[in-house]
């Protein structure tokens, strides 16, 4: 018996061995499968209807890849950030689309790991940055609303902390990463392991311009109280929608009520955030 027990404390040491080493190694692969995958840049790729293919230089010399719509005269943009295993395509068909379009929007969505160099949570900002800087560049002084799905709600929250804009439209948003990994790791130290922690919660502000966050009750990768904790740090500034979904079916479904509470054309005339809606 001591030395079956012996053998079962040898293997489970092993495999956690094994786990640590794993995550340590290989969880850039994880958290940006995408970065991974051989991709033709975005000029090479069809663009959406009513986009153009983009390319930018960043602030390290590599380039940021996206599709682009201008606003008409005086209306904002909408910068979307995908979630990490997507793409911006249809984050720049969406909002280059009804409801977006009819009001005079302008969107960039760019793919990230966007620029050509390696990925990490310090890369996919400085590319939000790029990306927000390119906006400005090509219509100086439009109100920006910073769009993010999944990780991508992480970059757009970062880039809030740091640029003006109109307000934040999160999708199946985390409130950290670190939350996320510990959940399906929990025996593992991932605090000490983890080197891209994306600490929205720390990173939101309680004060500033409207939040929408919308969720998928049944989302299988991002538990809803990810979202609740989200938006109770946030405070009263925040809507959060919970609807029937996962983590993808929701995208788009309450981009109506959305474009409602950040009112194009006329800041001042914004909607008041509603309450929350489950």
């Amino acid at each position: 018996m001591r030395l079956l027990a012996s053998l079962v404390a040898t293997a489970i040491l092993g495999l956690s061995v094994l786990a640590v080493t794993l995550l340590t190694v290989f969880q850039r692969h994880l958290i940006y499968p995408g970065a991974f995958r051989s991709r033709a840049p975005a000029p090479a790729r069809p663009a959406p209807p009513g986009t153009e293919a983009i390319s930018l230089p960043t602030a390290d010399g590599e380039r940021l890849f996206g599709f682009w719509r201008a606003p008409e005269p005086g209306c904002p943009v909408v910068l979307s950030f995908h979630g990490n295993g997507s793409r911006p395509e249809p984050g720049a068909a969406r909002f280059a689309g009804a409801p977006w379009r009819g009001a005079g929007w302008g969107v960039l969505a760019i793919a990230y790991p966007g620029s050509t160099g390696s990925p990490s949570e310090a890369g996919l900002i400085a590319d939000g940055q790029a990306a927000y800087a390119m906006v400005q560049a090509r219509v100086p002084g439009t109100p920006v609303l910073l769009h993010g799905h999944s990780l991508g709600a992480a970059v757009a929250v970062a880039l809030a902390e740091a640029r003006p804009h109109l307000g934040l439209y999160l999708e199946a948003p985390f409130d950290s990463l670190s939350a996320i990994v510990a959940g399906r790791f929990p025996f593992l130290p991932t605090s000490l392991l983890l080197r891209d922690t994306f600490r929205s919660d720390a990173r939101i502000a309680a004060e500033g311009g409207p939040i929408v966050i919308v969720h998928g009750r049944d989302d299988p990768v991002v538990p809803l109280a990810h979202a609740e904790r989200l938006a109770a740090q946030a405070g009263p500034r925040t809507r959060l929608t919970v609807i029937a979904g996962d983590h993808v079916s929701i995208l788009g479904t309450q981009d109506r009520e959305a474009a409602a509470v950040f009112q194009p054309n006329d800041p001042a005339q914004r909607r008041p955030v509603p309450a929350a809606v489950h």
